[in-house]
């Protein structure tokens, strides 16, 4: 599932994603994906095309989807892992990469 988050992020051209393993942390899930877009457009793009791969790869659809309207922060819930696509500003502000920094973090390659 991961993989296809990341391809999906990455096929919009997300801003640094990362993927935080929590296993260690928390027992509700497995995972984080942050990802950023430079927009609210972009941010869009990201979370819908995040959808569309988990949809096609794994016939899997978020149990919940927040953030849409403002596109500031849009969260997908899948359950073992949780998608987090951010404009920059938002990112910023909320900084989950630090609040989990004790955590394992995993760019993909191209993006280091």
């Amino acid at each position: 599932m991961i993989d296809a988050i990341v391809e999906g992020a990455d096929e919009k051209l997300s801003i640094d994603t990362v993927v935080l393993d929590l296993r260690e942390f928390v027992d509700s899930f497995d995972a984080l994906v942050v990802a950023a877009g430079r927009n609210d457009r972009q941010v869009r793009a990201i979370a819908e095309e995040v959808e569309r791969r988990v949809g096609v790869n794994l016939g899997l659809k978020p149990t919940r989807v927040e953030g849409w309207s403002t596109a500031q922060w849009i969260a997908l819930d899948y359950g073992d892992v949780i998608v987090h696509v951010f404009d920059l500003e938002t990112r910023d502000y909320y900084d989950l990469e630090h609040l989990w920094s004790a955590a394992p973090a995993f760019r993909p390659a191209h993006q280091r």
